[in-house]
């Protein structure tokens, strides 16, 4: 198992992992196989999805937002309730399809580090496992 160290500068961010997730998996040794990406925070998440353009990144924070907003009358007294529900939503782990040593992924896919408790540094796991 590799873990990749993801550092993070605001509350709420996507970070584009896709490059430190791809170093991972060909350090593995492994070409053909399947590979777990998770994330063992529970104020944080992982995702796929378009990497072509920010403003998609851009528009699930701001989505996610609305939907569990920052200060909501929650009864978790750390002021961080918002995070805990945004990364139930989106959830801690995504697996990958591991051909040539590299991630399957479409054209415009990326892989996403979604913070939503930061600033911090991060871990992110990632276990490939042969065919």
């Amino acid at each position: 198992m590799e873990v990749v160290q993801v550092r993070t500068a605001t509350r709420i961010e996507l970070v584009d992992i896709t490059s430190k997730i791809s170093e991972a998996i060909a350090k593995s040794g492994v070409k053909e196989g399947i590979a777990v990406v998770y994330v063992p925070h529970t104020t944080a998440a992982v995702i796929i999805n378009e990497a072509a353009d920010p403003s998609v990144a851009q528009d699930i924070s701001a989505k996610l937002s609305q939907l569990a907003p920052h200060l909501g009358g929650y009864r978790h007294h750390e002021g961080n309730s918002d995070a805990h529900i945004k990364s139930a939503l989106v959830g801690c782990s995504v697996n990958l399809i591991v051909s040539g040593g590299s991630p399957v992924l479409g054209t415009w896919q990326g892989i996403f580090f979604c913070e939503f408790d930061g600033p911090r540094t991060r871990k992110v796991h990632v276990k490939v496992c042969p065919a």
